[in-house]
């Protein structure tokens, strides 16, 4: 089976967030990921991973003003100070953490926004990124959101925009962050896919759908998604990153009781 990491942001919301790392691990996670870090100081949260023995898998840059909706700033011409600062504060917890990988949210293009001066933006902002984090030995991913339901207006909504972008900033230490949930929404035939973009795939998270619940509440066969990245040699994590349809541990059956 893959190695299974716990998404804190979305899983065992049920107590405070420093106590869900001894959820996860009782539960039978060896990994945690979540969206940010930055509202706790970062040797709390390697106390946390340590006493719990659990691998800190991955967070994003800081995304802007998230409580005020957006969604990341790598894509806006007038926020690269901010973008550049956000990296260099991700990168010390990173340091502290033994975080290996982080995420990049592309963010969310304006109407009055020109399409080709946000995709050059991102592209030298990704390229600036990823500069800065190799020689930390850390992968910068990116992910494709889907703009249908969650995200509306979110720059990177396909695999093949994020396979164009890696390739326009020809990096080795920058991947795709894959989620299956997203691209079911966006593109379909997830096996396939990621067969035939496992060369660019660094991270991969998942969700049912509709519903961006546990596996079993909706259309995808997580069974054969999970023999298939088996039989692919897929060695990375998998990150649970759903709403559990009730308590988190009535949502773990496909995780103690796989199929």
């Amino acid at each position: 089976m893959p190695r299974f990491a716990a998404n804190l942001s979305m899983l065992f919301t049920e107590v405070p967030f420093l106590e869900r790392f001894g959820q996860a691990h009782k539960a039978g996670f060896t990994g945690v990921e979540y969206l940010f870090p930055y509202s706790w100081p970062a040797e709390d949260l390697q106390q946390a991973l340590r006493k719990n023995g659990l691998t800190q898998v991955l967070f994003n840059l800081p995304p802007g003003d998230w409580e005020a909706g957006e969604r990341g700033i790598a894509c806006l011409p007038d926020r690269v100070d901010e973008f550049r600062e956000g990296v260099a504060r991700a990168l010390a917890y990173a340091r502290v953490l033994e975080c290996r990988q982080l995420n990049c949210l592309a963010g969310l293009r304006p109407a009055d926004l020109d399409e080709d001066l946000a995709w050059q933006t991102l592209v030298d902002n990704v390229r600036w990124a990823a500069e800065q984090l190799a020689p930390e030995g850390i992968t910068l991913c990116l992910e494709a959101i889907n703009s249908r339901v969650d995200m509306p207006g979110f720059f990177l909504d396909t695999s093949a925009q994020v396979i164009r972008l890696i390739e326009e900033v020809d990096a080795d230490n920058v991947r795709l962050q894959y989620d299956l949930y997203h691209m079911q929404i966006m593109e379909g035939d997830l096996i396939r896919t990621m067969e035939c973009l496992l060369p660019w795939i660094g991270h991969i998270q998942f969700a049912d759908n509709p519903g961006r619940h546990e596996p079993g509440t909706g259309e995808i066969n997580f069974s054969n998604v999970f023999d298939a990245l088996d039989a692919m040699g897929y060695s990375g994590w998998l990150s649970a990153e759903y709403r559990p349809a009730g308590s988190t541990t009535e949502s773990l059956g496909w995780f103690h009781h796989p199929q």
